[in-house]
């Protein structure tokens, strides 16, 4: 067999038909550069803008909702503020509306504080038991300065929850809005 393919190669037809098919494997890839080479040129650009085009809209989002987190948190820090002062302003006045003649006069049982207790440990105050009806000893004032912090505080996060569900809606908006534009 190596015999045969030896004589081919030296005769002429031989080195003829070795040109021909170096001529067409040269052809072949010849034409698949000039067919396939700009079209995966294209694809190259395509997916370059692609990815610079999402680039541009991460910065724009991130800069839109960096514009809403500063908004928002100072909106609500400043709600949190005015809220803060009217509660100090309040347990200031407490004295004004509750005096120590009041205290006097008015007794608080040990019943009420122990369900004052229980409602803001979210516990049973338990079986009621003829010691609740004692004189429990704490001044009106007191409870009225310390329900009125309590309801400042409160009021305080009711307003910074309310600022967070603000945030988060201005934030699902710009990300909409940033999704629509692109």
């Amino acid at each position: 067999m190596f015999n045969l393919l030896k004589a081919a190669m030296g005769s002429v037809v031989g080195k003829y038909a070795v040109a021909s098919v170096l001529g067409a494997v040269a052809g072949i890839m010849l034409a698949s550069q000039l067919y396939f080479d700009p079209r995966l040129d294209e694809i190259r650009i395509a997916s370059a803008q692609y990815q610079a085009n999402l680039v541009t809209a991460n910065a724009k989002l991130a800069a839109a909702q960096n514009k809403v987190v500063s908004r928002i948190e100072i909106q609500y820090r400043d709600r949190i503020k005015v809220v803060k002062e009217k509660g100090d302003t309040i347990i200031k006045e407490v004295p004004i509306y509750v005096t120590h003649e009041d205290t006097a006069h008015f007794g608080v049982n040990a019943g009420f504080v122990r369900s004052y207790n229980a409602a803001f440990t979210g516990t049973s105050a338990g079986p009621s038991s003829e010691l609740d009806r004692k004189p429990a000893g704490i001044p009106l004032t007191e409870i009225a300065d310390t329900v009125a912090f309590n309801a400042s505080v409160c009021r305080q996060w009711r307003e910074q929850t309310l600022g967070l569900r603000a945030l988060y809606r201005q934030l699902q908006q710009a990300q909409q809005s940033a999704i629509d534009s692109n």
